[in-house]
C-alpha cells in the first residue's frame, strides 16, 4: 500500500507542480504588461489613406504600417516578457533511480527543487525591468524617426510640385516675351537674335521641367518607402499643403523639453539604470545557491524515504570582485555616455535651431524685399523694350532673376520645412498626437554625471 502511494504521490505531486505553478512578480513587471498592451492597442491597422489625406494622416499611418516600428515593438514585447523569465525559479526535476542486480533490489522515484539566494531572483527581475525600459525608449526613437522619415520624404516631393509650378508659369511668360519680340522685330525695333534668345531660353526651362517631372517617380518611390508601403502598392495621395504650424516656442523652452524628452539622451539615462541593476545582481552572487528534494525508495518495506539538500560554495573570491568591478565600470561608462549625450544634444540643437532660423530670415528676406523688387524689374525691363529703351538680354536677367528668386523661396520653404521637423521630432523628442507611444511615458530618472 505504502508503495503504491509513494508511486502515486511523486509523480502527482512534479505534474501539479509543472502544471499549477506561478512566480510573484517583480516591480514594475505588471505595469510594463499594461503599458505594451495600450500600445498594441494603438498599433492596429489603419484605413486605407484617401484623397485629399492631410499630412498628420500619412504619419499615422505611417507608424501603423512601417515594419520598423513593428520590429521595434516586438522588441520592447519580449524584452517584458524576459522580465518574468528572469525573475522566475528554476524548474523542478523529476528524478529516477534504481539498483538492478539479478532483480531491481531498490526504486527510488524524487523530487528535487533549486532555489537561488535570498534577494537574486528579484535583483534578476529588476535587471531584467530595467532592460525593457531601455527598449521601450528606443521603440519611441523609432516611432520619431518613422515620423520624421515621413516627412523628409513629403517636403521634396510637395516642394517638387512648387516648382513645377513656377516653371510653367516661367515658360508662359517666356513664350508673352517671344511674341514681344516677334512684335518688336516686325517693327524694326529689335532683331530676330531676341527670338532666339526668348526660344533658347524657353527650350531650357522645359529640359529643366521634364528632368523635374521624371525625378518625382523617384521622389514618389522613398514617399511610398517612408509609408511603409511596397513599390507594387498604388501611389499614395500626396497632401497638397505642408501643415506647418508655428508653435512660438523661444529656443530655451524648446531646449528643457529636450533635456527632458530627447528619447536617445533617456534611453541613455535608462542605460544607468541597467548598469545599477548589473551591479546589484553581481553583489547577490556572494549569497549561496540551494538546493532540495527528496527521493522515497519504494522497494523498501516500509518506504524509506531520503531527504537531500545542498548549497553552492561561492569561493572564488577573484571572480565576484571582477563581476563587481565590471559592473562599476559599465555603470561609470553609461554615466560617461549619457554626459556625451548632453553635450551631443546641445550640438545637435543649436545646429538645427540656426538652420530653422536661417531659413526663416532667407524667407522673410525673399518675400518682403527680392520677390517684389523682382517683379517690378522685370515689368519695368518689359516696358523700357517695349518703347525700344532697352535691349533684350536686360529683360532676360530679370526674368532669370525673378525665376531664381522664386525657387530660392521654394529651397527656404524645404529647408525651413525639414529643420522645424528635425528640431521637433528627433531633438526635441515631441512625438506627433496620432504616435503610438506611451501618454505618459515612464519616468526616467536624469542621473548626475
Amino acid at each position: 500500500m505504502k508503495q503504491r502511494y509513494a508511486l502515486i504521490i511523486l509523480p502527482f505531486l512534479a505534474g501539479l507542480l509543472a502544471a499549477g505553478c506561478r512566480g510573484v512578480p517583480v516591480a514594475g513587471e505588471k505595469s510594463a504588461r499594461r503599458d505594451a498592451a495600450a500600445v498594441a492597442r494603438q498599433l492596429s491597422p489603419p484605413p486605407e489613406l484617401k484623397s485629399g489625406a492631410s499630412l498628420a494622416e500619412e504619419v499615422a499611418y505611417a507608424l501603423r504600417t512601417q515594419p520598423q516600428v513593428a520590429a521595434a515593438y516586438a522588441d520592447w514585447a519580449a524584452s517584458i516578457e524576459q522580465i518574468t523569465v528572469e525573475r522566475s525559479l528554476p524548474d523542478p526535476k523529476l528524478t529516477f533511480e534504481f539498483y538492478l542486480a539479478d532483480t531491481i533490489t531498490s526504486l527510488m522515484p524524487g523530487l528535487a527543487m533549486e532555489v537561488p539566494g535570498p534577494g537574486k531572483l528579484q535583483a534578476r527581475g529588476a535587471l531584467a525591468t530595467a532592460a525593457s525600459r531601455v527598449k521601450y525608449f528606443q521603440f519611441q526613437t523609432v516611432v520619431l524617426q518613422t515620423a520624421l522619415a515621413v516627412e523628409k520624404t513629403f517636403y521634396p516631393l510637395h516642394y517638387l510640385d512648387e516648382r513645377l509650378r513656377v516653371n510653367r508659369q516661367t515658360l508662359a511668360l517666356l513664350t508673352g516675351l517671344e511674341t514681344l519680340a516677334r512684335t518688336q522685330d516686325e517693327v524694326g525695333k529689335a532683331t530676330l537674335q531676341d527670338v532666339l534668345r526668348a526660344q533658347i531660353e524657353q527650350e531650357k526651362l522645359r529640359t529643366e521641367t521634364a528632368n523635374l517631372e521624371d525625378s518625382r517617380a523617384v521622389l514618389m518611390a522613398q514617399f511610398k518607402a517612408a509609408l511603409g508601403l511596397s513599390q507594387a502598392r498604388p501611389d499614395p495621395p500626396v497632401p497638397t499643403t505642408a501643415g506647418l504650424v508655428d508653435n512660438g516656442t523661444n529656443d530655451a523652452i524648446q531646449y528643457e523639453t529636450a533635456l527632458r524628452q530627447n528619447p536617445e539622451l533617456r534611453e541613455l539615462a535608462a542605460d544607468i539604470a541597467v548598469a545599477e541593476a548589473q551591479l546589484a545582481v553581481a553583489r547577490k552572487d556572494r549569497i549561496p545557491d540551494f538546493s532540495a528534494g527528496g527521493e522515497a525508495d519504494v522497494k523498501a518495506s516500509p518506504v524509506v524515504w531520503n531527504p537531500q539538500f545542498s548549497m553552492t560554495l561561492p569561493v572564488w573570491r577573484d571572480k565576484l570582485a571582477a563581476e563587481r568591478a565590471a559592473a562599476q565600470d559599465n555603470r561609470r561608462a553609461a554615466q560617461a555616455r549619457w554626459a556625451a549625450g548632453q553635450i551631443a544634444l546641445a550640438a545637435d540643437f543649436a545646429e538645427q535651431s540656426y538652420d530653422l532660423r536661417a531659413a526663416e530670415r532667407d524667407l522673410a528676406l525673399l518675400r518682403e524685399r527680392l520677390l517684389p523688387r523682382a517683379r517690378q524689374a522685370l515689368a519695368a525691363a518689359q516696358t523700357a523694350y517695349s518703347s525700344g529703351q532697352t535691349d533684350f538680354l536686360n529683360v532676360i536677367e530679370a526674368e532669370r532673376a525673378r525665376l531664381n528668386f522664386q525657387l530660392d523661396e521654394i529651397d527656404a520653404q524645404a529647408r525651413r520645412a525639414l529643420a522645424r521637423a528635425e528640431l521637433q521630432l528627433l531633438v526635441a523628442g515631441v512625438p506627433p498626437p496620432t504616435a503610438p507611444l506611451l501618454q505618459e511615458p515612464p519616468a526616467t530618472t536624469i542621473p548626475k554625471p
